[in-house]
């Protein structure tokens, strides 16, 4: 008999995506930091597993582009709600050397009203194995959204899926740090695998260094927990254990946006998948040093291939 394939699922806010490519131009595109990390999970999974982004877009051309693109590669459109009321948010990235900054159009989204209705919530979610969820999907949501996501989550997790948890702390998208401590807490309380970047970490909880990011969040009770920090070392826990993984140095770098996504990306694709951790570590840093090569905060698809066939051997 054949293994019914697992499913993975991550719930957030997709966006149109304006990043800049060569002559002063821009590339229209689709990103957000969830459906970034489930779009590159899926290509390195492939059919081994299903994956579904579960999100609320508007009835308008462009949202019927995203389902189109969603479809297209290979994405499960089960979770994804349209609202003829509003469509989805825009941001455009400038870049400063490799560095970039963001502006955003995002107010109105469809996308904050994705937690709006239990019963869709719950049945989007249903029979997952993993969902993914993050600091921003927490914030752009109303605070009765929010405990509508938490009993969500709570119920896919009492069911069996595994719960992996990126803070991506974005101040702007709070009323205050104090907000988002007490939102992102309660979060941790539903999580198994933690993801955090400890810039985020360092900004809103006052970290010295990713060594006391790891304790502070093993005292929230995590098992499982991987800290990324830009091109320094990665430091973990699982299994009772501590250690740290050396980041490979990238002598090509054209753009950071998306690099912890995709970072998540490959961890939670190789999790999934049964390897162990440090393994999982080092598809993450394949993933996320492949996309600080290219513009945005995706890989094309050409790309994302070659990657998925180069990791299907390790």
């Amino acid at each position: 008999m054949t293994e019914t394939p697992k499913k993975m699922l991550a719930i957030g806010e997709a966006m149109l995506e304006l990043a800049p490519v060569e002559g002063g131009t821009f590339r229209l595109g689709y990103a957000g930091d969830t459906f970034n990390t489930l779009w590159h999970a899926a290509q390195l999974l492939g059919p081994r597993a299903r994956a579904g982004f579960v999100t609320r877009i508007g009835e308008d051309r462009l949202s019927d582009r995203f389902l189109a693109e969603m479809a297209a590669d290979g994405l499960e459109l089960a979770g994804v709600q349209r609202d003829p009321e509003r469509e989805m948010g825009l941001y455009m990235i400038e870049l400063e050397g490799t560095e970039r900054s963001f502006h955003y159009w995002r107010q109105h989204s469809a996308a904050r009203r994705l937690a709006d209705d239990p019963d869709l919530l719950d049945q989007a979610l249903s029979s997952a194995n993993f969902v993914h969820v993050s600091g921003i999907t927490l914030a752009i949501l109303s605070p009765e959204a929010r405990d509508t996501l938490f009993d969500a989550v709570a119920n896919a997790r009492e069911a069996g899926a595994r719960i992996s948890f990126d803070p991506n702390y974005r101040p702007r998208l709070w009323a205050s740090p104090s907000e988002a401590r007490d939102t992102i807490t309660r979060m941790l309380a539903h999580t198994d695998i933690a993801l955090p970047s400890f810039d985020d970490e360092a900004a809103l909880w006052g970290d010295a260094n990713p060594e006391l990011t790891l304790e502070r969040l093993r005292r929230h009770g995590l098992a499982e927990i991987a800290v990324k920090d830009g091109a320094r070392p990665v430091w973990h826990l699982a299994e009772g254990h501590t250690g740290r993984c050396d980041t490979p140095v990238l002598t090509e770098l054209r753009d950071t946006t998306g690099a912890g996504d995709a970072f998540n990306a490959g961890y939670l694709a190789a999790r999934l998948l049964g390897h162990p951790v440090e393994d999982a570590i080092g598809w993450g840093q394949s993933v996320g040093g492949a996309v600080l090569g290219e513009p945005g905060a995706r890989l094309s698809k050409a790309s994302a291939r070659t990657l998925a066939a180069s990791l299907a051997g390790l």
